[in-house]
Formats: C-alpha cells, structure tokens, sequence
C-alpha cells in the first residue's frame, strides 16, 4: 500500500527556513515521481516543487524558485522540501503526493495530477 507521511510544518519568522519531509513506504522512491503542493486558506492548491529520483529531474514553481530545494534520500525513501527566506505568502498546508513515473511518460510534469496523496503539514510564516 503506498503512503505518504509529510512533516516538519511549524511556525517560523519571515526570513526564515524550515524543512518538510515526505516519508514514503510501500513503494520505492526510484520508480515514482514525488511532488509538493501547498493550499492557503480560500485559495486553491498550487504544485510548488517536484523531483524524479530515477532521472534527477526537479521542477519548481515561479514562487518557489531560488528559495526552495526539493531532493531525496532515496535510503531513507524520504524527499525533502528545503525552504529558505520564508514569506508570510508562504503560509499553507503543504502536501505530498505520488505518482509512479511511467504515467508520466518518464518525463517530471507540472501540473500532472497524482494518485496518492499524504496528509497535510501545516506552515505558518508571521510577518
């Protein structure tokens, strides 16, 4: 069964960095494209990062770019969300999800809708 455990949500200064985990059992890391996602309240849910392992394949969006890393520790089957000179505008729910990269043609897809999503992880940047 494949699960998504997302964590390291908290509440930090602007300016700030936290680092999200993505704990992922049931599948291999190698075989699956892993993605980011973040919903702010009344707004609607935004890809911010993605990365392929297999290829080394990362995407990130326009908001993300410069500030956030996406990699993975494929031993620990563990991607990783990096996120440095945090805004409040940053603050969401982030989430992560998976899909396994032949449906996407073995080429990392923005905007590709995954299949298996995990719980949300709260981050909240005060001004």
């Amino acid at each position: 069964e494949v699960q998504l455990q997302a964590s390291g949500g908290g509440l930090v200064q602007a300016g700030g960095s936290l680092r999200l985990s993505c704990a992922a059992s049931g599948f291999t890391l190698d075989d699956y494209a892993i993605g980011w996602f973040r919903q702010a309240p009344e707004k609607e849910r935004e890809e911010v990062s993605s990365i392929s392992t297999s290829d080394g394949m990362t995407f990130h969006a326009a908001s993300a770019k410069g500030r956030f890393t996406i990699y993975s520790d494929n031993a620990k089957n563990t991607v990783y969300l990096q996120m440095a000179s945090l805004k409040p505008e940053d603050t969401a729910v982030y989430y992560c999800a998976a899909t396994p990269y032949f449906r996407m043609g073995y080429t990392l897809t923005p905007g590709y809708k995954y299949n298996y999503w995990g719980q949300g992880t709260l981050v909240t940047v005060s001004s």
